[in-house]
C-alpha cells in the first residue's frame, strides 16, 4: 500500500493511506503525549468528556443527530498506550463518497466534525460541564475496575506494574482510580487546552479521496489548533533485567491460579524476536501451547508476547496452584529450547506464516490499518506490513537463536487463591 505523510501545520502529521476497496472512509487524530502517573488518568478522559458534544451540538442527541445527516458517520473516542508515549483522540468513519446516495462530499465535514469535538467542545463559563465530567468518571473508573474484575488481565497489569515499577510503562493507560477521583470539570479543561497546544497530533485517512483533498480538509479542521511550545516526547526505556529475578505473590477471591512472567530482551533483531515469540509461546503451534498446555496439562491456558518498542516478553498461564513450580520450570525449559535452536522445521514454517499471514490480513481492514500505521507514528516506526514481511522472510534460525539468548527473566507474578494459601 502506497504511503503518503507530511507535516501539515507544525508538529501536524498526515498519513494517507489510499483505498479504493473499501465502501468506507475512516479518519484518526491522535494527540501523542508522554505517559505518565499524574496524567494517564486526564488523558484516559479526556476523548471520552469531548465525545459528549460541540458549542453547535451541545448534546448526545443533537450530536447523534448531526452524524446521522451523514449517512451514519461514527466517531470513536480512543486512548491506547504505546512505549513510554500515550495516544488520545478519535477514530471517525462514514460510508466513501462514492456509495453517497445524491453525491455529496462526506470527507469534509467528517473532518470538520471531528475537529469541532476538540477545538470547540461544549463548555459553560470556561471549563467543560461538570455533569458529563462525572458522568464519565463514572465510566472510567467502572473500566478500571473491570480489569481488576478479569484476573487474568488483572494479573498481566500487576507483573507490568511491578516489572516497571519505575518506568512509565508500569502505567495503565486508563490511570487509576484515585486520580480519576481528583479531576474536576476545571482541572479537565486545563489539562485538554495544554494538551491540544503542546502535543503531537498525528491524523491518518483511508479511503478513496484523492491526498489534496484530504490534506486541505484537515488544514480546514484543525485550523484553529494551537500550537504552543511543543512537548519532546521520551524515548522508551530499555533497561537490562536484574542479576536475581524478583518473585511476587498476592491473593485474590480466585479458583485458577495466574502465573505472569516478564522477560527482558537485549536483542535489536525485532524480525528475529517476533519469530522467537511466536515459537516460544505467541501461536496455537508454539512450545508452549503444545507441551506445556497439551502434552504436559500444566496450565489452562499459555502464551507470550513481545512488545517490541519496550524489549520486553511477557507470559501468561493459569494454573492450579500445586503446579506453581512444575510449570515455572517448564515454562523455562521451553524458553531453554528456543535459544538453544531445538525445534522442528514445520515449527519455524509455522511461526513465520502466522507472522506473515497477520501481516497480510492488515491490509483487508482500516481498523487494522489504522491501528498498525497509528501504533508505528506513536513511537517514531516507519515500516510498512511489506517491508516488515520482507524482513520475517530474511531471518535464519541462527538470528532467531541469537536474539532469543537475549531473554533474560526480570519478574515472576503469581496470583493465587486465599485459600491456597493456607
Amino acid at each position: 500500500m502506497n504511503e503518503y505523510r507530511k507535516e501539515i501545520m507544525r508538529n501536524v502529521y498526515l498519513t494517507v493511506l489510499p483505498a479504493r476497496k473499501f465502501k468506507t472512509g475512516c479518519l484518526s487524530a491522535q494527540f501523542v503525549t508522554a505517559l505518565g502517573r499524574e496524567t494517564a488518568s486526564y488523558n484516559a478522559l479526556l476523548p471520552a468528556v469531548l465525545s459528549r458534544g460541540t458549542m453547535r451540538y451541545p448534546d448526545m442527541e443533537s450530536l447523534s443527530a448531526a452524524m446521522d445527516t451523514l449517512y451514519g458517520t461514527t466517531v470513536t473516542p480512543t486512548v491506547r498506550k504505546n512505549a513510554e508515549r500515550q495516544c488520545v483522540g478519535f477514530v471517525a468513519g462514514c460510508i466513501d463518497d462514492r456509495f453517497a446516495l445524491g453525491g455529496e462530499k462526506l470527507l469534509e465535514p467528517m473532518a470538520a466534525l471531528v475537529g469541532e469535538l476538540f477545538l470547540d467542545p461544549v463548555t459553560r463559563g470556561g471549563r467543560y460541564l461538570r455533569e458529563y465530567v462525572d458522568s464519565e468518571k463514572t465510566n472510567l473508573t467502572d473500566s478500571i475496575r473491570a480489569i481488576r474484575n478479569d484476573k487474568r488481565d488483572w494479573a498481566n497489569l500487576r507483573l507490568l506494574q511491578e516489572m516497571c515499577a519505575h518506568e512509565p510503562y508500569g502505567v495503565s493507560r486508563l490511570g487509576d482510580e484515585e486520580s480519576v477521583q481528583k479531576i474536576t470539570n476545571h482541572t479537565l479543561y486545563r489539562h485538554g487546552q495544554q494538551l491540544m497546544s503542546t502535543a503531537r497530533l498525528e491524523l491518518l485517512y483511508c479511503g478513496s479521496a484523492d491526498v489534496q483533498r484530504v490534506e486541505e480538509a484537515a488544514l480546514q479542521a484543525f485550523a484553529a489548533l494551537p500550537r504552543g511550545e511543543m512537548e519532546e516526547l521520551p524515548e522508551a526505556q530499555i533497561i537490562a533485567a536484574p542479576q536475581s529475578p524478583r518473585f511476587v505473590t498476592e491473593e485474590m477471591e480466585v479458583t485458577q491460579g495466574k502465573l505472569t512472567m516478564g522477560f527482558r530482551c537485549g536483542s535489536d533483531d525485532a524480525p528475529a524476536m517476533v519469530l522467537a515469540n511466536l515459537l516460544f509461546g505467541g501461536s496455537s503451534n508454539s512450545k508452549l501451547f503444545l507441551n506445556v498446555r497439551e502434552k504436559l496439562s500444566l496450565c489452562y491456558y499459555a502464551s507470550s508476547a513481545y512488545a517490541r518498542s519496550k524489549k520486553i516478553l511477557t507470559v501468561s498461564s493459569g494454573i492450579e496452584p500445586k503446579d506453581y513450580d512444575r510449570t515455572l520450570d517448564e515454562i523455562l525449559h521451553q524458553l531453554r529450547q528456543v535459544q538453544e535452536g531445538q525445534w522442528e522445521p514445520w515449527e519455524l514454517d509455522g511461526a513465520r506464516s502466522t507472522a506473515l499471514n497477520s501481516l497480510r490480513s492488515v491490509a483487508d481492514s482500516q481498523s487494522a490499518l489504522e491501528n498498525f500505521y497509528m501504533s508505528r507514528a506513536a513511537v517514531d516506526q516507519r515500516e510498512t506490513p511489506e517491508e516488515l514481511m520482507q524482513s520475517l522472510q530474511a531471518v535464519t534460525p541462527e538470528r532467531i537463536c541469537e536474539a532469543a539468548e537475549s531473554i533474560q527473566l526480570d519478574t515472576v507474578y503469581f496470583l493465587r487463591g486465599k485459600e491456597a494459601a493456607q
